[in-house]
């Protein structure tokens, strides 16, 4: 599977700790780059603005290259922090990667298409599995899984996992009978019952004690 190639700069970072704040205010990312091919983690920055337009467009498995001070590492985004107040972005992990060993993630499932059904009778699109855990070498793992829900002409119809074809590159780990999407009918509008008069069952059991009692 082709991904587009992102590149983003980066360099070592020096500032840790409490002084990263400092970082934000001149507009630079903190960040980290982490691996098990690579002695010890990284910390690294990077231009805020740059940076922050890029990892709109990063799943968790979308391939980047980091050019990290004149220095090329292939990784995928691991983690990313926010401000709590603002959702601004604060902090990226990056997982370096090497291309010919297998890597397993989540990769996130998008509804595609329209379902006959919904036209048919008052129905809704449930979708019980939002990810697939899936294995692959990082060039073959797809950003995002479509799931085309055009099939879905009666009540009765379902995608399960194991009607998905991701190819012979791709190893699914979820459940192939766990079921990804179903029909549900659209919850009707209830008239409340009128309540039922006479003494309420808490009231008639508190009577019946104190009655026991003399």
């Amino acid at each position: 599977m082709t991904h587009d190639q992102i590149v983003i700069e980066a360099q070592q970072r020096k500032l840790t700790g409490k002084k990263v704040a400092q970082l934000r205010r001149n507009g630079i990312l903190p960040g980290v780059l982490y691996g098990r091919h690579l002695e010890k983690p990284i910390a690294i920055q990077m231009d805020y603005h740059t940076t922050s337009l890029l990892a709109q467009k990063l799943t968790s498995t979308t391939l980047v290259t980091l050019n990290l001070d004149e220095k090329k590492y292939n990784a995928i985004v691991r983690d990313r922090q926010r401000d709590v107040i603002f959702g601004r972005l604060t902090h990226l992990d990056f997982l370096a990667v090497v291309m010919d060993e297998v890597l397993r993630a989540a990769v996130s499932i998008e509804l595609v298409g329209e379902a006959p059904v919904l036209k048919a009778v008052d129905a809704v699109i449930t979708q019980a599995v939002n990810s697939l855990e899936l294995e692959a070498l990082p060039a073959d793992l797809p950003e995002r899984i479509e799931v085309d829900i055009s099939g879905l002409e009666t009540p009765d119809d379902v995608i399960t996992v194991k009607d998905l074809k991701l190819g012979d590159k791709v190893t699914v780990l979820t459940d192939p009978d766990e079921v990804i999407v179903s029909v549900t009918f659209a919850a009707q509008e209830v008239e409340p019952e009128e309540a039922a008069t006479g003494e309420e069952p808490e009231v008639m059991e508190k009577g019946k004690k104190e009655e026991e009692a003399e």
